[in-house]
């Protein structure tokens, strides 16, 4: 008996849900990418520049993952998602063995960012047989199953939506029909969108190679900083490895950016520190404020696509307004409460040795320690 092939499993249920799962797994690395921004301590640097628009990138793809699940009749559910970082793995069974947290920019974070945006021709070989062991994949298979499901979706695409089509001038476009393309391949575009943007153009290049600006994928992005040169081919070119790496990024220098030294966030949101801190009325305040933010900004990009259609293009507006918010209460509040020294010198004994250890990785406890953004989402239950 002939199997039957994957894509043909999946219908359009599983479609929606996989779909739904892509904007959990976009929305999901925000904390991350921002917890790492936030800490530099220059914010016209390069470094932050490219995570910046790293960010605002996924913020896009979340947004064409949104567009689509409309399209295909779903509603986008985002002001509930809850990540409690730290975590292993991404949502919708992304990179299982990825383990990650919230902390400052550094190398060794630079790692773990590399790990989430890597493409697959660089994954070692006993990684490849995970179910998705790179964003890609997951995009590459519900692509396939769209494809494979195209007369449903056709169907579906011509019954009215339960959810809004949102336009903005970021990267993302309503899926409609024009007198140039359909809504079918305009669904497929936006997923050829995310998957160059990420990992770059499937010809195994650091950039999208998109026909407009060619622009850098987020991979290379991170890998400039890691490795804190820019890209350069290599003479004689030859295929990048994870070994050979290095020889691309010889380009023009990319000094570390200074960064604030922040205690990366344990599961608890730092409840066992604060109950040390003398000043825990004050950094909780500040902390609150700063959920209290990140909270709103996904309740109102849940009520772009789910609420009044006439005012989504101005709830946008204001969802985007509210991540420079953030900024100002992580960067000029947050970050400015140092935890004392003999709180930090105890936290062996506060914290599991698996959690301490965290913690130990991504922070320099030997220097005076800040404390970071934690990204609880006060709408999830």
């Amino acid at each position: 008996m002939t199997a039957t092939p994957v894509a043909l499993r999946h219908d359009l249920p599983w479609i929606r849900e996989r779909l739904q799962s892509a904007i959990a797994l976009e929305c999901s690395t925000l904390p991350l990418y921002l917890s790492a921004m936030f800490s530099l301590e220059v914010q016209n640097s390069t470094a932050y520049t490219a995570i910046r628009s790293v960010a605002m990138e996924e913020m896009v793809h979340m947004a064409i993952a949104a567009n689509i699940l409309s399209a295909l009749g779903g509603s986008p559910s985002i002001a509930g998602l809850q990540f409690g970082y730290p975590v292993k793995g991404l949502p919708g069974g992304v990179e299982p063995d990825l383990e990650v947290g919230l902390a400052k920019l550094s190398r060794a974070q630079l790692r773990n960012f590399l790990r989430i945006e890597m493409p697959e021709f660089l994954l070692h070989k006993s990684e490849r047989g995970e179910e998705y062991p790179t964003i890609a994949k997951l995009y590459g298979e519900i692509r396939d199953a769209i494809v494979a499901n195209e007369a449903a979706i056709r169907a579906v695409m011509a019954a009215p939506v339960k959810a809004n089509q949102v336009d903005d001038n970021i990267g993302f476009r309503a899926i409609k029909s024009s007198p140039t393309s359909d809504t079918f391949s305009q669904v497929l575009g936006g997923i050829d969108e995310i998957l160059e943007q990420g990992e770059g153009s499937p010809s195994h290049s650091m950039f999208t190679g998109n026909g407009s600006e060619d622009e850098s994928s987020h991979y290379n992005r991170f890998n400039e900083l890691y490795y804190e040169r820019s890209y350069s081919d290599p003479v004689p070119v030859v295929e990048m490895t994870l070994k050979n790496e290095s020889h691309f990024y010889t380009g023009r220098a990319i000094p570390f950016p200074k960064v604030v030294n922040t205690l990366a966030v344990p599961a608890d949101g730092y409840a066992k520190v604060l109950a040390q801190d003398p000043d825990a009325a004050a950094v909780t305040v500040d902390l609150t404020a700063f959920d209290a933010g990140f909270s709103s900004i996904l309740a109102a990009l849940d009520a772009v696509w789910n609420g009044d259609q006439k005012a989504s293009w101005k709830t946008l507006g204001g969802a985007v307004h509210s991540m420079v918010d953030l900024r100002v209460l992580s960067c000029f509040n947050l970050l400015r409460h140092q935890v004392p020294a003999d709180v930090v010198k105890r936290l062996p004994e506060l914290y599991t040795a698996q959690e301490f250890a965290f913690m130990a990785e991504y922070t320099d406890l030997n220097a005076p320690v800040f404390y970071g953004p934690r990204f609880f989402n006060t709408n999830a239950k």
